[in-house]
């Protein structure tokens, strides 16, 4: 592995890694009796944009996007390019100069009704500095589609990268990010045979407490079967490596969702790190992607060295 390595993430991680639960929980934090909290402190329990400031959020998607919008011009060839009937159902690809390099794939955030694969193509800035190809997806956003539909969506985009991708200059192994609902989807998305490996950032690994929560669910509308079946930390582990990271200056309840889902994961003795970003809360923590070494990306890129040892 390169100077990153697996053993470094685990000396750098293992005191920080919650021990292992007996199955899924409700609850996001130590201290916080999800039972007797009020509505409002339930909602804001999850509430990343309130937790930065409204302000913060929007200049940092807004940095983004314009970083992005520049990217897509330097590199316009594959664009657009649909694998459904959806307006959103399309990839953007950047194919590295070696078809066999390996391909870094971002699932966007914005609690499945905001963002778009526009707004998110710089995160790839970090991955495609290192050799590597790069490909962005979008999906129909809530309202207008359910999370079933949203995953069933996913599904398809990675049926076509399986079948067309090869067409389009990339032939290397996929390894899968995203941040927030895209670090959900990450790990949903895990088991699908076109898929290596993953890096889940900043997500939500148990839906049951978004329920409660009215700025995502009531566009969301998670329906009880919904919530059984898509939460990660409901749903059979999956033996491929999958990197799980938070900011260390995010909301206790995202953190102890990252925490909770790793240490699932590890009763499976599945591969994959526990890895706290410092000084970074849930939006500064993406600047991380950006940057070729950087944590994060080296991180990604471990994730394709552990699928080939």
């Amino acid at each position: 592995m390169t100077a990153l390595g697996r053993r470094a993430f685990m000396a750098a991680t293992a005191a920080s890694i919650a021990a292992p639960t007996a199955g899924a929980k409700e609850c996001p934090a130590a201290g916080m009796d999800w039972i007797t909290m009020s509505l409002e402190d339930r909602n804001l329990a999850y509430n990343n944009v309130e937790h930065v400031g409204p302000e913060n959020a929007r200049k940092k998607t807004e940095g983004w996007a314009a970083a992005s919008k520049t990217l897509r011009e330097q590199r316009p060839k594959y664009l657009d390019l649909a694998y459904g009937n959806g307006e959103r159902n399309k990839w953007d690809l950047y194919p590295a100069n070696d078809p066999k390099a390996p391909c870094f794939v971002h699932i966007h955030g914005g609690y499945w009704q905001r963002g778009s694969k526009e707004i998110f193509a710089c995160l790839s800035e970090g991955p495609l500095a290192r050799g590597w190809s790069a490909a962005l997806c979008g999906y129909t956003l809530a309202p207008e589609a359910t999370l079933t539909q949203i995953t069933n969506e996913l599904k398809s985009a990675f049926d076509w990268l399986n079948t067309k991708a090869g067409e389009h200059g990339i032939q290397g192994p996929i390894i899968i990010t995203g941040w927030s609902a895209g670090g959900h989807l990450t790990s949903f998305i895990l088991d699908h045979p076109k898929v290596a490996a993953g890096l889940a950032i900043s997500g939500v690994f148990d839906l049951g407490a978004l329920r409660d929560s009215p700025h995502v669910n009531d566009k969301v509308k998670l329906s009880e079967e919904e919530i059984q079946k898509l939460s990660p930390m409901r749903r059979p582990i999956v033996n491929k490596p999958l990197g799980i990271a938070y900011g260390t200056g995010e909301l206790p309840a995202m953190i102890a969702s990252s925490r909770d889902y790793h240490a699932y994961r590890s009763q499976g003795h599945v591969p994959g790190d526990l890895i706290p970003i410092a000084n970074t809360n849930h939006f500064t923590i993406l600047d991380e992607l950006r940057q070729p070494n950087s944590t994060l990306t080296r991180a990604v890129i471990a994730m394709a060295e552990y699928q080939t040892a």
